[in-house]
């Protein structure tokens, strides 16, 4: 080579990795080592990378690439003359020996520099990506099949490479699975299964736990609401799961982000259940003190904005109402039925009291209005003639429509509206709708309890005056009589509200203290408890010998205690049970309820609330009346066993009576036999049914129970809960019969389950009941 010193690329590496690479140096005072390439692998522009036979070397980073590693050997440099003063080598290019100061990097202060020594044949195979990862696919299909997690873990054992490299490419590979799925629109269940392996995956430790919730909001994603319902469904099952130490702190952002998202995808007015479920499954997801779930600033929801008619001339209130109904009127399904006729309000109703109502929920949304004066002056005009119309138009048990109070009485389904309706046609059924002024009502309540408490996250400037602080005292004492005057149960309604809001102080004071953690900690300072060590049990008390006769100390004690050798076998023979039958317990209840007896009310068994407390019990586990469903109302506990006595007198065999002699028993069974015989079909049929003639009525009714039920004055709301009780036709056949015997109760006769059998075409039916009749008679 011409020149003196080679021309090449130029990279500067660090002393310490130039000696570890055994790289050629030109200088030992400089921090990096010089190195250079052949002259013919040189990058022949200025500013391009060097090249050589790698694909980069990364000269300015400071490392080299591991296929191989430049030694003095590997590339001929040239280095400087004597003449020009090289400190690298002699004149006549001899290798100089090692000076005194030794060339940088820690082998000049431990040693020389290791050569480098390309790896041999045994050399472990590399990681494949796409092998690795179409081996997984293939497994986690397996596994499915399979229904077990032993595919996967083969694989994973299997696949060479780190765990952490075969970790992320399965984590792919479930998503990969999971997308195909979806894609062929495969049913929910195969879904369900592959996040169930990937549970188990994490479990095993083969998979990142963050994946099951990945590929929960993959699907979630991409399925409908319908198909989303099923997989919540999974997920709301699983909180468990969630929670343990395993999941938890993976997967809480991604289960509060997927929540999220599905809560702006539903309605707030017609997925209201589904939201809620969203809202409960947050709630026993996360603990109370979670900041996400905490409005610590006591911020409003002022997008929560009341739309109504703001422009008094397209108003319709000054027309007349009866125009209004001619032309038709939408009404919501559930507040009116067919045959009832809206009552006509008698406060007259104008465009600027249904302005002023609605101009409340303004306040309502956002109570720091009430602060300002002008505000304050609105609201307080506004608030005295909503109140004043309240007063003066007071609700009655007899105003509210029958419909309502029959669900009311019997627990029936209520129609929930998010929003309020505005409409103009609806004030003044408003107005006579008492589920709608406990609304109002209550939102009054809430606002003078956030005027008057401590929030600490409220303005200094927020302060009430001595004038407003009694006028809300005074106030909320009308609203209070208001919800007490309110019907139905007006006042055990009011009680319980005031009762919420007095414990919604002490939420209050747990907030503004910072929502510390209900979790009390143990103090630094105390020491742990040591475990107690428990003693083994002696062999005395395990038992010896091939009987293994567990010796009690006492002879007495020791047969009493191997009667038996099992001991749960012992407790469920029959000399221990001590449940007595229907007929002992109600024995004398069912006398007593006899009015030939003449017993008063005060003496009956059935008010004693021992005898109650054992009789409920005795029902649950031996009386098939105890959960059949039925339309009566019970307002104490004697009432409605006395309900059940009456009903076990018919069905139970009569008490047992004192001892006669056998000729008074001849000539009673005579008599009764002659009785029996002379009593006529007509007499049978208008005796009340038997549970043992219901029983075998239902079976042959079957399928047909529905055609019969409008006969026998069943509701809808009845049929919809028989259907909602059980699947099985005949028990909707027996529930049918038993609610049509609690409705007519002596009436329940086979003449009249006979009339309305042929009413509703069952003449069939009728036929074979009133044969059965005369065949017992």
């Amino acid at each position: 080579m011409a020149s003196s010193r080679a021309r090449g690329g130029l990279g500067w590496v660090p002393g310490t990795i130039a000696s570890l690479k055994g790289l050629p140096s030109t200088g030992t005072g400089c921090p990096g080592k010089r190195w250079r390439h052949h002259p013919w692998k040189r990058s022949k522009s200025v500013g391009m990378w060097p090249f050589g036979d790698v694909v980069w070397w990364w000269g300015w980073q400071g490392w080299v690439n591991g296929w191989t590693s430049p030694s003095r050997r590997s590339f001929p440099t040239q280095t400087r003359s004597a003449t020009r003063g090289s400190r690298g080598a002699k004149a006549d290019g001899a290798p100089a020996p090692p000076s005194s100061r030794r060339e940088g990097g820690i082998h000049g202060v431990i040693g020389p520099r290791p050569q480098y020594r390309p790896p041999g044949n045994m050399s472990p195979p590399l990681f494949s990506l796409p092998e690795a990862r179409l081996r997984f696919t293939t497994s986690t299909r397996e596994a499915l099949i399979n229904k077990s997690i032993k595919p996967l873990l083969n694989a994973f054992n299997q696949v060479p490479g780190s765990e952490n490299e075969k970790k992320c490419t399965l984590d792919q590979a479930f998503r990969v699975v999971v997308e195909e799925e979806i894609i062929n629109k495969a049913p929910c269940e195969n879904l369900l299964a592959i996040i169930s392996l990937a549970i188990n995956g994490v479990t095993e430790g083969i998979c990142t736990a963050s994946t099951p919730f990945v590929l929960l909001g993959d699907v979630l994603d991409c399925l409908p609401l319908d198909q989303c319902d099923k997989i919540f469904t999974f997920v709301e099952k699983n909180v468990a799961t969630w929670k343990s130490n395993t999941f938890y702190s993976a997967g809480k952002n991604y289960l509060l982000r997927m929540c999220n998202d599905l809560l702006r995808r539903l309605s707030k007015s017609q997925n209201t259940v589904f939201c809620g479920r969203i809202q409960l499954f947050l709630a026993r997801l996360f603990p109370l003190s979670e900041k996400s779930g905490l409005n610590l600033q006591s911020q409003f929801n002022l997008e929560n904005v009341t739309v109504f008619n703001t422009n008094e001339h397209e108003s319709t209130l000054g027309q007349k109402h009866t125009e209004e109904r001619e032309e038709g009127m939408d009404v919501e399904e559930g507040e009116m039925g067919d045959d009832e006729v809206p009552t006509s309000c008698s406060i007259p109703i104008d465009y600027n009291l249904y302005r002023k109502f609605w101009s409340l929920q303004d306040y309502f949304r956002n109570p720091v209005q009430c602060y300002e004066k002008v505000s304050w002056k609105t609201f307080l005009k506004y608030s005295e003639e909503v109140l004043a119309v309240f007063k003066s138009y007071k609700l009655d048990d007899t105003q509210a429509s029958r419909k309502k109070l029959e669900e009311l009485k019997t627990g029936g389904e209520h129609v929930y509206f998010a929003k309020f309706l505005t409409s103009e046609k609806l004030m003044d059924l408003q107005l006579s709708d008492s589920n709608f002024r406990r609304h109002i009502l209550l939102q009054y309540l809430i606002l003078f309890q956030y005027l008057k408490g401590q929030v600490k996250f409220k303005s200094s400037n927020y302060v009430l005056t001595d004038e407003q602080s009694l006028w809300i005292e005074d106030t909320t004492k009308a609203v209070y009589q208001l919800l007490s005057e309110n019907p139905p149960d007006g006042e055990r309604f009011s009680k319980m509200v005031e009762h919420i809001l007095n414990t919604e102080e002490n939420w209050n004071s747990w907030k503004n203290e910072g929502c510390p953690s209900f979790v009390k900690e143990r103090p630094p300072d105390s020491k742990p408890m040591r475990p107690v060590r428990k003693r083994p049990a002696p062999e005395d008390f395990l038992g010896k010998g091939s009987h293994k006769k567990i010796l009690m100390g006492n002879e007495e004690l020791t047969r009493l205690w191997n009667l038996c050798p099992d001991n749960m076998e012992a407790c469920k023979s029959e000399s221990r049970e001590y449940m007595p039958t229907l007929e002992e317990f109600f024995e004398e209840a069912i006398e007593q309820a006899d009015p030939e007896n003449m017993v008063e009310n005060k003496y009956k068994a059935v008010n004693n609330s021992n005898y109650g407390w054992r009789a409920l019990r005795l029902l649950a586990r031996r009386s098939p009346h105890f959960f059949q469903p039925t339309n009566q109302q019970f307002k104490s506990l004697p009432e409605y066993l006395e309900n059940m006595v009456i009903k076990l007198a018919k069905e139970l065999p009569p008490p047992s009576e004192e001892i006669k002699t056998g000729e008074d028993e001849d000539e009673e069974d005579n008599d009764a036999l002659l009785k029996e015989n002379n009593e006529s079909p007509e007499v049978q049929r208008d005796k009340a049914m038997t549970g043992e003639q219901i029983e075998s009525f239902a079976t042959r009714l079957g399928e047909q129970w529905k055609a019969l039920a409008p006969y026998l004055e069943m509701k809808e709301s009845d049929i919809r809960q028989i259907e909602l009780d059980s699947e099985d036709v005949k028990m909707r056949a027996k529930q049918l019969l038993v609610a049509w015997q609690d409705q007519e109760g002596a009436h329940a006769t086979p003449e009249n389950l006979i009339l309305a059998l042929t009413k509703a075409g069952l003449g069939d039916l009728a036929e074979s009941l009133t044969n059965d009749t005369e065949g017992s008679s």
